[in-house]
């Protein structure tokens, strides 16, 4: 009696290890719910960040992607007035093409990097703000593992006073 239900659960067991693996999106109104949140985090992050008045300063931002190796870098990117002076690979210590990383350039033109991809509605989004600065020091769009995404890290924040820096 034991052994047709044992082998009814195995042929069960089988069968389902062989179906194939859907994922499912997340429904529409948690997509709603992660973007509304992300807009808010920026708005108030964006506030902070301009009460700072803070326009002359120096960051390291490192890429972690399928992409070429100048964009990656480690780089360091100063900014003068608030525009790129200089973009740097933080190794070599050589120039690199600004174009090439003109929307990582400033910390506002990142915080235009964020909320663009909200509006574009990126289901995978995640940025992680300077508490007392507001500045953002990751962020992580797309599916890094499925070769569609980019993990940006800001880190090493200096306002930059004439000629001297304060570490932030």
């Amino acid at each position: 009696m034991r052994l047709p239900i044992a082998i009814g659960a195995i042929l069960v067991v089988s069968v389902s290890l062989n179906a194939p693996v859907m994922s499912v999106p997340p429904t529409h109104g948690v997509q709603t719910e992660i973007a509304s949140s992300n807009l808010t985090q920026i708005q108030i992050n964006h506030r902070l960040w301009n009460r700072q008045k803070i326009n002359n300063y120096r960051y390291k931002l490192s890429n972690s992607c399928f992409c070429i190796p100048e964009f990656r870098g480690p780089l360091i990117i100063e900014v003068r007035n608030g525009i790129t002076s200089s973009i740097m690979n933080a190794e070599t210590g050589k120039p690199i093409n600004s174009q090439l990383l003109r929307q990582y350039s400033t910390i506002p033109k990142l915080f235009n990097l964020i909320r663009n991809t909200i509006k574009r509605g990126e289901p995978e989004l995640t940025v992680v703000y300077n508490p007392q600065l507001g500045y953002p020091t990751q962020i992580n769009i797309g599916n890094l593992a499925a070769d569609a995404g980019v993990f940006t890290t800001i880190s090493n924040f200096e306002e930059l006073h004439q000629g001297s820096y304060i570490n932030r």
